[in-house]
């Protein structure tokens, strides 16, 4: 029986031994996973801004920054066994879920997807996939196994990247 892992909005998880971490209700949020193949090991993050610099408390969830959530889950990743240098970053979500009239004020899709984008360039970790932007919902799945991350729409069906 394989093991589901819930990963919460403003949260991240991650999973060995074939556990599959399951988040939904990825809108604007992204969610970015983490794969040691050698050492099947899988990080998930649901992400839902891009920035801590705008968190007014000073006890703030970090999970729930893509600049915060990023380095916890990859410090916890290699603690459970990972290795940085095999590991490879999906992208999915990040879609622009509101539109006025043409104006797109706050871009929080896309800039969420850039900012993950960013801090992985930054910490050297490849970006192999992505299904990002758009305007619709996705439920992603990424099995710690095979590393295959499914995506799930309601208009799109599934795919697996």
């Amino acid at each position: 029986m394989t093991e589901l892992i819930k990963v919460g909005m403003a949260d991240w998880k991650i999973a060995s031994s074939g556990g599959v971490l399951k988040t939904t209700g990825l809108g604007s949020c992204v969610g970015l996973t983490l794969y040691d193949g050698a050492a099947m090991i899988a990080g998930m993050a649901h992400i839902m801004l891009p920035s801590s610099e705008i968190a007014r408390e000073e006890q703030f969830n970090r999970a729930k920054y893509a600049d915060t959530a990023l380095p916890d889950m990859l410090d916890a990743i290699l603690a459970a066994g990972a290795s940085r240098r095999r590991l490879v970053a999906k992208l999915a979500g990040g879609a622009q879920m509101f539109a006025f009239a043409g104006q797109d004020t706050m871009r929080i899709g896309p800039r969420n997807v850039e900012t993950c984008k960013m801090m992985l360039a930054s910490l050297d970790i490849p970006l192999i996939a992505e299904d990002t932007g758009a305007n619709y919902g996705r439920t992603i799945e990424l099995d710690s196994a095979t590393g295959v991350l499914t995506i799930r729409s309601i208009q799109y069906g599934t795919k697996e990247l």
